[in-house]
């Protein structure tokens, strides 16, 4: 397996998830491999993702290659990250629809070759990585919550980082949205280093999540992973000087294209995370499943609140 820890294949190392409802967002690359791999286990899997047809079109690529009546089954949920009422929407959508919520995956992302801002006043790398996924989430608490209190459940959020965030220079703060906003232009790849900036975020605000949760007794699991692969980068344009950057990153680690969410499969249903929870929660995840002890920055509590209270305060006063 390579740099991976250990052998691991989600066709026989993930249980029988039939009756479990989970929520991904984005379908491409390691997204739509993601979706595969539980909904071949029995699950219900919500796809949410801007672009209908494109999704549609998954979907349909999706039962072509073995999905039945007898697996589980993948729904399209509209959802744009580039606002996060949209993302709010999207999850009342879902709660009228479904009465459970097992695993919810923050996959999408994006890097944005181009400094550009939401009509919000949000860098847009920062709204569609974490913010709109923060609202997301927000909205989904209470059915999240409802899931967990019932007897054997097993609810996990699972945040889609990378291990870029290591790429990150200094100590990062985020008092205020200057501070999220930071245009990093006296860097080599400044888009490069906003990606990787909004990982950080990502791994921060899963933390400082777990935290919470923890704190008023609930049993919810929060774990961050870095895939492998940086697949999960969208994008309507070429990256030209990064180009070379993104693909050494690729070339070590990741083997073929489904591995890219081992990973993600691993944390939200892996048996090993259900046998020990307290193990795993609030944990960063590498291929395939490995716990990693993070960087200083990355395990700052201070700095994961400063975000935390930065984009609450952010979405309470738009009424989010």
């Amino acid at each position: 397996m390579g740099f991976f820890s250990k052998p691991f294949d989600p066709v026989t190392d993930l249980p029988d998830l039939s009756g479990k409802v989970v929520l991904i967002t984005g379908g491409k690359g390691i997204g739509y491999w993601t979706v595969k791999h539980l909904a071949r286990r029995g699950a219900k899997v919500y796809m949410a993702a801007r672009n209908q047809s494109k999704a549609e079109e998954a979907i349909e690529q999706l039962k072509a290659e073995g999905l039945g009546p007898w697996n589980g089954d993948v729904i399209w949920l509209e959802l744009d990250l580039k606002d996060p009422r949209n993302a709010k929407k999207a999850a009342e959508v879902f709660m009228k629809q479904e009465k459970r919520l097992d695993v919810l995956i923050h996959n999408a992302a994006t890097l944005i070759e181009n400094y550009a801002m939401t009509p919000d006043g949000i860098e847009e790398t920062v709204m569609v990585n974490v913010i709109s996924h923060v609202a997301l989430t927000r909205t989904l608490q209470p059915l999240l919550d409802q899931t967990a209190a019932e007897p054997n459940s097993d609810v996990r959020i699972v945040v889609v980082a990378s291990c870029g965030y290591r790429f990150v220079s200094g100590k990062p703060r985020f008092r205020n949205l200057d501070d999220l906003n930071n245009e990093l232009k006296s860097l080599f790849s400044p888009s490069f280093a906003r990606y990787c900036l909004s990982k950080l975020m990502n791994i921060l605000y899963a933390s400082e999540l777990q935290r919470h949760l923890t704190a008023v007794g609930s049993p919810i699991t929060v774990i961050a992973i870095h895939p492998g692969s940086v697949d999960t980068i969208r994008h309507q344009q070429p990256l030209s000087h990064i180009q070379l950057i993104l693909k050494s990153i690729v070339s070590l680690f990741i083997l073929q294209p489904d591995q890219g969410a081992y990973t993600s499969v691993f944390a939200a249903a892996s048996e090993d995370v259900a046998k020990q929870r307290e193990k795993y929660k609030g944990m960063y995840l590498t291929p395939v499943g490995k716990i990693t002890q993070l960087t200083k920055v990355a395990r700052d509590e201070g700095l994961a609140k400063e975000l935390w209270d930065t984009v609450d305060k952010f979405l309470e006063e738009r009424g989010i």
